[in-house]
């Protein structure tokens, strides 16, 4: 019997729902990350501020969940150090690299997904 072990970043991330804010657990759900590295990373990348409502309850927003899509990726799927990802995406900020403002191909490959769940409910 042979168990396989996948590296974070390997396996397929979810659909990101249609809502306009997410919670910290389904932001971990939603990205594959547990929930003391999404607070860890808020630390880390100041592009990463969720809003903090009722006894400091964080609230994502949908372009921050793709962010944290994003930092996955670099940290896990391209092997950036921290620093090195903040770089990256200080990077994108600027325009200085186009290529790296692109979102991920699993990322838009979920948003597409997400598109056509909702137009087929509408149907």
């Amino acid at each position: 019997m042979e168990v396989s072990h996948k590296e974070p970043g390997q396996e397929p991330l979810p659909a990101i729902p249609a809502k306009r804010y997410f919670t910290i657990g389904e932001v971990s759900e939603l990205c594959g990350v547990k929930p003391h590295v999404l607070r860890y990373w808020e630390q880390e990348f100041s592009q990463l501020s969720p809003v903090k409502r009722r006894g400091n309850r964080r609230y994502y927003q949908h372009h921050e969940v793709l962010l944290v899509r994003r930092i996955r990726e670099l940290l896990y799927s391209q092997g950036f150090t921290i620093s090195g990802a903040r770089n990256r995406l200080d990077d994108a900020g600027t325009g200085s690299d186009a290529s790296s403002s692109l979102p991920a191909p699993d990322v838009l490959r979920a948003e597409l997904l997400d598109i056509a769940e909702l137009l087929r409910t509408c149907e």
